[in-house]
């Protein structure tokens, strides 16, 4: 009766209180959680499940009065602290390795409901299949437990700013949803909730031909994009996967293989316009290429992957298509050969317009997927633009720093067709690997290093791949320090899910210790959070987490995202 009484005072307290309580008694160290290592004559095994603690001991009363001293001096607090996620999340602290993300699911209200309805009017659906497309993402092998109770397709910035107004007023969750190409679990709606789907807000507002920038809708695709600025002899110069959207790649601050030249979408977006948690529509900064005043908000918003807010109208950067363009492929009999060359090009001041680099892996992909001859060797491709004249001599310079770092096979194209049918073997290498094993799911994750590191990392990163008994695969933006690795696993089989998951362990361990980021472009989403503490220390995330509770004070915005579930303040 005893014991009774005191699991159900245990239990009835809060599960911040209730864990500080764990660690605070003599029979439960923080260090121990989780583990056997308890004193002699009491065995504890504690364990986090779906949010709450079971507990098995054979001498559970001195720990129940321990934790119920405890109890006792953090009942007493007058403030809270910030230490855990409103929506019960269970995924993405320190040492996670799970990757179906839970959450706390609650029934959107009808009134909510009727709201949207008027809102949106015949623009959103609650049908199964479309809730569950756009619950599970297309290219990621992250799942969560729930999918979004209603999907709305918003026409217009004041829409966005009623859906968000009312959403917060309930207090259910929101997830933007852009072109739904994204890697890390972004667009995951573990709580349910409603999902806003951007795709129709996807219009061109203003060209500014002489200023050289455009101002955009963020459902208009890159690709939609430089279909409408080629007869001006403009475009925009970033060119992650085909369907991104541009508002889903300021959220995750994307970049792709033209980052080396024009760098990522951080520098390449003048002002965004963002619908607040609360509805409140806030403008960035002016249309001035650069300005002096007031906090940065346009890169606060930029990576915040939905956790801050909805963009709804992005101002971006364009650039003159090159007059002239080269296109280059080198074999190499190592990766780190090709690493080094890729290091020295970009050392040497040429103006490189892409470093891509392919392992042997890759290559007998695409030759599998394409019915191709390729040399199956590490690969590096480059791109140089500029005038004919620039863009040959830079050719050649490249070529004789190839040949001094043992690359062979050297070959460029100047044909428009020939180009395309080069860089096709970059643009589908992910099809490809699909095609050399059908049926398995893929692991695709990035880091990025400073460049000098970058030979060193990929060399021990293909080391452990070529020991695995499961197939991965590296491609690399080389020449800025950023590489990913295609790793595949059947889903079926738990032993080739957690080998996959150790791979990318060690290589975002390993580039961290190297002073680089567990991703260069991907963004966190659900997937990378358990990194980011390693990464950015403490005080950063607690920093993060004041600014998301300062907008968000209902933590309605994409729940369990980004920030790390054990961050608090």
């Amino acid at each position: 009766m005893a014991f009774s009484s005191w699991i159900a005072r245990l239990r009835s307290c809060s599960k911040s209180n209730f864990i500080n309580a764990l660690r605070s008694s003599s029979h439960l160290q923080k260090s121990q959680l989780g583990t056997q290592n308890a004193p002699t004559g009491a065995v504890v095994n504690a364990r986090i499940t779906d949010g709450s603690y079971s507990l098995r001991s054979s001498s559970l009363l001195p720990l129940a009065l321990a934790a119920s001293l405890g109890l006792l001096a953090f009942q007493t607090q007058s403030q809270p602290s910030l230490c855990e996620d409103s929506w019960g999340m269970s995924i993405g602290g320190k040492g996670s390795t799970e990757f179906v993300v839970k959450g706390s699911y609650k029934e959107v209200p009808q009134e909510l409901i009727d709201e949207l309805k008027t809102i949106c009017q015949d623009n959103m659906t609650m049908d199964y299949d479309e809730r569950s497309y756009h619950g599970k993402p297309q290219h990621s092998f992250h799942r969560a437990v729930n999918i979004p109770d209603v999907v709305v397709f918003p026409r217009s910035e004041e829409e966005v700013s009623k859906i968000l107004k009312s959403c917060n007023k309930h207090k259910v969750p929101i997830v933007p949803y852009g072109g739904a190409t994204s890697i890390e679990g972004h667009t995951l709606s573990p709580n349910g909730g409603v999902c806003i789907d951007m795709s129709l807000m996807k219009s061109v507002k203003a060209l500014h031909i002489e200023d050289m920038d455009v101002v955009v809708e963020p459902g208009i695709g890159w690709m939609e994009l430089n279909e409408y600025l080629e007869p001006y002899g403009l475009f925009f110069p970033l060119d992650p996967g085909p369907g991104a959207s541009i508002g889903g790649m300021c959220a995750t601050r994307c970049s792709g293989s033209l980052a080396v030249r024009y760098g990522t979408m951080r520098d390449n977006v003048i002002n965004l316009k963002v619908v607040l948690a609360n509805g409140d529509i806030v403008k960035t900064a002016s249309r001035a290429r650069k300005s002096a005043a007031g906090y940065d908000l346009t890169r606060l918003m930029i990576g915040s992957e939905g956790t801050l807010g909805v963009i709804t109208e992005v101002t971006l950067r364009l650039q003159k298509l090159p007059e002239h363009s080269v296109v280059a492929m080198c074999n190499f009999p190592s990766i780190k050969d090709a690493a080094d060359v890729a290091i020295a090009i970009m050392l040497s001041g040429i103006q490189v317009s892409r470093v891509e680099l392919l392992d042997d892996v890759q290559i007998r992909a695409v030759n599998v997927a394409n019915g191709k001859d390729l040399p199956e060797v590490p690969t590096l491709m480059f791109e140089f633009v500029g005038t004919k004249a620039y863009a040959r001599e830079q050719t050649q310079i490249a070529q004789k720093i190839a040949s001094e770092h043992n690359g062979s096979d050297f070959v460029f194209a100047e044909d428009p067709a020939a180009k395309k049918e080069l860089w096709k073997i970059r643009k589908e290498a992910l099809w490809a690997c699909f095609a050399l094993k059908p049926g398995l799911d893929a692991m695709i994750t990035d880091v990025c290093v400073p460049l000098s590191n970058l030979a060193d990392l990929i060399s021990s990163s293909k080391e452990e791949m070529n020991a695995s008994p499961i197939v991965g695969t590296i491609i690399a933006h080389a020449g800025d320090g950023n590489f990913h690795t295609i790793i595949l696993f059947d889903p079926s089989k738990e032993e080739e899910r957690k080998e996959a998951e150790r791979l990318n362990h060690f290589m975002v361990h390993t580039a961290l210790t190297m002073e680089g980021t567990c991703t260069g472009e991907h963004g966190v989403g659900t997937g990378k959070m358990k990194y980011l503490e390693k990464e950015l220390g403490m005080e950063a995330l607690q920093t993060m987490k004041k600014i998301k509770t300062a907008l968000d004070p209902n933590n309605i915005m994409n729940p369990g995202k980004l920030i790390p579930p054990h961050v608090c303040f």
